[in-house]
């Protein structure tokens, strides 16, 4: 992130929002909802403000496992290094602005529109984290927690510096269960989330380096290790004592008195049935597309699959490509995948772009739709079904096709009900002349 702030070629606009997009390849017209932090770029990241500011609230970036004030950074190396504050906790008792040397903080910010004009548009929207309320008692127990927290307790600028505690007594855990697929490989989220078996092994692997003596079992329906190196790392890992049972938990329950979670869980290999009473249950839930997809999909008009991730113009051939010109996908966004292929396919699509953008001239397919207004009745149906939005119906024009983004698919020609519309190059008297010149060569 230092890197990409530094580079004088990349513009940052953090805590803002894609609004509007209009146009076409090569002169994309943008609208981006910038969102007031209450801090203007005066600020120096001093912290004097939360020093003094008297409100906590649940730190979302540490899965709200530990505090932040109501004004402060949302982590140590965030870009750009500003604070920012949460109206929906600040009291407004000021005395950030009292603290502030630098006159940084303006409670009077009020959120303000950009516009600027952009050749192309790269999506990577990420992901987001299954809540899972209401299942292995996640929400209700205190020591069941997600992978998520796990990865946050686990980490030196973490709520616990590192170190892991069972939450309820803050006690060394010695038997820790994982179960996997939680909130996916079912009937509603069917797909694999990609990351969460390698993920349950690295950190059932860390846990093993601090706490040698405890019983590590890792609950799975299959372990998924198709990438370079995972396999070995997964036989490290069983190498390491950390136990697998191959089967999906039955049966859950708490001890209030010890807070131990009681588990029943039946091992289809073996074929029977597990008691575990474990003291920290760690969930790999599933991972699912982020809200920002969900939005960026009605604003660009893009399709997703049934999952909600952005679908592709083609998975093997074209997967980096949408339906419309310009537009191109990258990581999570298009489905579930790891660190090394978001890499790849954002350098892709990078690539892609830098053929799009760079000087000099490109070519593009010259079938496209062609309209007679003749006979057009500005009806709207061409306007309605092209996937494209590459037509419009213009008043006294009658319908206008965008040539750079049509490509020729016919859709509107098929639906236009007084032939209006015809396919360059593909028009019906041709395809006419080429059956008949086969028929008579046969």
């Amino acid at each position: 992130m230092l890197d990409v702030n530094r580079n004088e070629n990349i513009e940052i606009l953090s805590f803002s929002e894609v609004k509007e997009v209009s146009g076409y390849v090569g002169n994309y017209n943008i609208i981006v909802k910038m969102k007031p932090r209450y801090i203007n770029e005066d600020c120096n990241g001093c912290g004097a403000c939360a020093e003094v500011c008297p409100v906590y609230t649940s730190n979302y970036f540490d899965e709200y496992l530990g505090a932040r004030k109501a004004i402060d950074i949302a982590f140590g190396q965030a870009v750009p290094f500003l604070y920012d504050v949460n109206r929906d906790s600040c009291v407004e008792c000021f005395s950030c602005i009292e603290a502030c040397e630098l006159d940084a903080i303006d409670f009077s910010q009020v959120p303000k529109e950009v516009k600027f004009k952009v050749g192309t548009i790269i999506i990577a929207t990420g992901w987001d984290i299954y809540e899972p309320f209401g299942e292995y008692g996640y929400g209700e127990f205190e020591n069941v927690i997600t992978q998520a927290q796990l990865e946050r307790i686990l980490a030196p600028n973490g709520p616990l510096e590192g170190h892991v505690r069972r939450l309820s007594d803050n006690k060394k855990p010695k038997e820790i269960v994982f179960i996997q697929c939680v909130g996916s490989r079912d009937s509603e989220r069917p797909y694999c989330s990609g990351v969460c078996c390698m993920l349950a092994l690295k950190n059932g692997k860390l846990l093993k380096e601090e706490f040698p003596d405890a019983n590590i079992t890792i609950c799975y329906i299959d372990i998924r290790t198709n990438e370079k190196g995972f396999e070995e790392y997964y036989q490290r890992a069983k190498d390491s004592d950390i136990k697998m049972i191959r089967g999906k938990v039955g049966e859950f329950s708490e001890d209030p008195e010890s807070k131990d979670i009681k588990i029943r869980v039946y091992s289809s290999l073996t074929d029977e049935i597990i008691k575990i009473d474990a003291d920290l249950v760690v969930l790999s839930t599933a991972a699912l597309p982020s809200e920002g997809t969900q939005r960026i999909v009605k604003v660009l008009n893009l399709d997703a699959d049934r999952n909600g991730f952005l679908t592709e113009s083609h998975f093997g051939l074209m997967p980096q490509e949408t339906k419309t010109k310009g537009i191109f996908i990258a990581g999570f966004a298009q489905g579930p995948k790891d660190i090394a292929y978001s890499v790849s396919q954002a350098r892709a699509a990078a690539s892609k772009v830098a053929e799009l953008t760079a000087p000099g001239e490109i070519d593009i397919e010259l079938i496209t739709a062609e309209v007679d207004n003749e006979f057009c009745i500005s009806c709207r149906r061409c306007e309605k079904e092209c996937p494209k939005m590459a037509i419009k119906i213009v008043d006294e024009e009658g319908a206008v096709v965008d040539e750079i983004n049509c490509d020729g698919c016919g859709i509107c020609a098929t639906c236009c009900p007084t032939q209006a519309i015809d396919i360059r190059y593909y028009r019906d008297y041709q395809l006419y002349a080429e059956i008949d010149g086969l028929l008579e060569g046969g």
